[in-house]
């Protein structure tokens, strides 16, 4: 059996003194790929910050990537932000530079330094999302399906061992995020595993896979529909 990737146990949330998920357990083994459903507030996006250390949880246990989120400090947060990757709703790329300086922006800032590297690891995750072309066009000039394919391929340059995906359809049409959703799939095809939060239930029923939902602050595992 694959080795636990997130390994919640336990875990109450609260923000601003009003609970948002309590007693909380969740397991993801390495390669799943998985959903999170939910009602907008339910909580979704809030467990998605606890696994990239935005907010951080006071009691219970959890591993996410091998490191203790529970008791990680202030200055160990960059190497766990390192094994993952993050995809957003509304792609977060930089409006003032080209995808080419998006994609060297977060290359540098996680210490490559290496030039020929660089210039080749970012060919490499644009071939992926096949977006090649757009290496020197700016976000404005790429529809917005195009813009979360570089979105992907941002959050897939350091060859992170877990994506979480925040509503990575929700500003799509369904013809876009049926796109969007094929990338995904196909890394996880290669051994990455994903994190998907979602009220999109069309792409749930197109692309299935295991699904947790939440509801009133508590998890159910719902049945997967083949």
């Amino acid at each position: 059996m694959k080795k636990p990737i997130i390994d919640l146990k336990k875990i109450n949330i609260s923000i601003d003194n009003k609970n948002i998920l309590s007693d909380v357990s969740f397991l993801m083994r390495n390669g799943e790929f998985m959903y999170l459903i939910g009602k907008t507030g339910s909580g979704k996006s809030s467990l998605l910050k606890i696994l990239y250390g935005e907010i951080k949880i006071k009691d219970g246990t959890g591993e996410v990537a091998g490191m203790d989120i529970l008791n990680i400090k202030e200055k160990n947060i960059p190497f766990l932000r390192r094994k993952l990757g993050v995809v957003f709703q509304d792609f977060k790329l930089l409006p003032d530079r080209s995808i080419e300086k998006n994609l060297e922006f977060v290359l540098k800032a996680t210490d490559w330094s290496d030039k020929k590297k660089i210039s080749d690891r970012i060919s490499k995750v644009l071939e992926k999302v096949k977006l090649s072309e757009t290496l020197k066009k700016f976000p404005h000039e790429l529809s917005g399906g195009e813009q979360q394919r570089i979105a992907i391929a941002r959050a897939i340059l350091n060859n992170p061992e877990l994506i979480l995906a925040d509503e990575p359809t929700g500003n799509l049409d369904p013809a876009t995020s049926a796109e969007i959703m094929e990338v995904l799939k196909d890394i996880n095809n290669n051994g990455t595993t994903i994190l998907i939060a979602t009220h999109d239930y069309d792409i749930i029923s197109k692309f299935p896979a295991k699904t947790i939902r939440i509801e009133d602050g508590k998890f159910y595992q719902l049945q997967e529909k083949k």
